[in-house]
């Protein structure tokens, strides 16, 4: 098992700080829920149906002409490498290591790259996984490359593998709308942006053939009911929604510009989290989770992901902590 963020309980009882205590900075999960409703009984005592509107809705709201739900992207993750011949598969790096980490488990040969040199090397391999953005990085993709990119590769049978879990906030950068093509996938997520992680709810975009062996080895009942329930009001709020797109812009930045008065400037991030790199960014995170505040630490290349705080309180407490850390030069 790989190394995630959110790893909250752990953090208490190693550091003995009551749960309650702490500042969970450690994923990228929106701080600022949709308020999920009081659930009917009837959700949690039927099996799920799929023709209760979710997929129309989702269709909406994902633009996308066909997608099938799934247990978080992180199941479509895992079944993808399955669903084709032994390949050549580049991964863009530093990204969401499971990516990597499911396509090696079915055998692939795996290369992971930083995103120039990954698309520079196209011609090498029959998948790309990109992450738009990226995740740590925040790396970004213009459409047209990406259409281009995928055109590539599907001209010799390949794949292009978009993990989109982060762009909600930026809904006219998805290649969604584009996955009726054959070759292009696209995942999404729903934990993110909607602030419901533990929903374990995504979708796949992808052409129908390709969505049809999907559903095959991912088998029926792929979402919860009282999961379906949620989605099919939260991707209808578009009040809400637009009003949380602002918000989150508003909030990244400031944790950006928090990060920059501390002397650590975001190497790249989103409107979901910043990253910093950093020679003594273990030291750092530690001494973070002293004062209970938990931070997402990378290894290679050393660095510490900052998710947003949940208002100003939880900013401030950030910007105290790291005045007395002092945090020194960046690398």
């Amino acid at each position: 098992m790989l190394e995630h963020g959110g790893r909250l309980l752990r953090a208490a009882r190693r550091h003995g700080i009551p749960v309650d205590e702490w500042l969970d900075l450690s994923t990228g999960v929106s701080p600022f829920p949709w308020p999920v409703p009081t659930l009917p009984a009837s959700v949690w005592q039927r099996l799920p149906e799929e023709d209760d509107g979710l997929l129309e809705i989702a269709r909406r709201y994902y633009r996308a002409p066909t997608l099938l739900p799934v247990a978080g992207s992180q199941a479509a993750i895992q079944a993808l490498p399955h669903l084709r011949p032994l390949s050549r598969v580049g991964i863009i790096a530093p990204g969401y290591a499971e990516h990597a980490h499911a396509w090696r488990q079915a055998g692939h040969d795996v290369v992971t790259m930083p995103a120039d040199a990954l698309l520079a090397a196209a011609d090498r391999f029959d998948v790309i996984v990109l992450i738009h953005p990226n995740n740590p990085g925040g790396e970004r993709f213009r459409p047209e490359r990406l259409l281009a990119l995928h055109a590539g590769l599907a001209s010799r049978g390949g794949w292009l593998v978009v993990d989109e879990a982060f762009i909600d906030v930026e809904p006219d950068a998805s290649l969604c709308g584009e996955s009726g093509r054959e070759g292009l996938v696209v995942l999404r997520s729903v934990g993110k942006f909607f602030g419901m992680a533990g929903a374990r709810a995504g979708f796949v975009c992808a052409a129908s053939p390709l969505m049809e062996r999907m559903r095959e080895r991912l088998g029926p009942w792929t979402l919860s009911g009282p999961s379906r329930y949620a989605l099919r009001l939260a991707l209808s709020d578009d009040a809400w929604q637009a009003q949380a797109r602002a918000r989150l812009l508003t909030a990244g930045e400031r944790l950006a510009e928090t990060l920059r008065a501390a002397g650590l400037a975001p190497a790249g991030g989103c409107a979901l989290f910043q990253w910093c790199r950093h020679p003594r960014a273990r030291e750092l995170h530690e001494a973070l989770a002293r004062r209970a505040i938990l931070t997402r630490l990378f290894e290679e290349p050393a660095s510490l992901r900052f998710g947003l705080p949940p208002g100003a309180a939880g900013l401030d407490r950030l910007r105290e902590a790291l005045v007395a850390i002092d945090t020194g030069a960046t690398a």
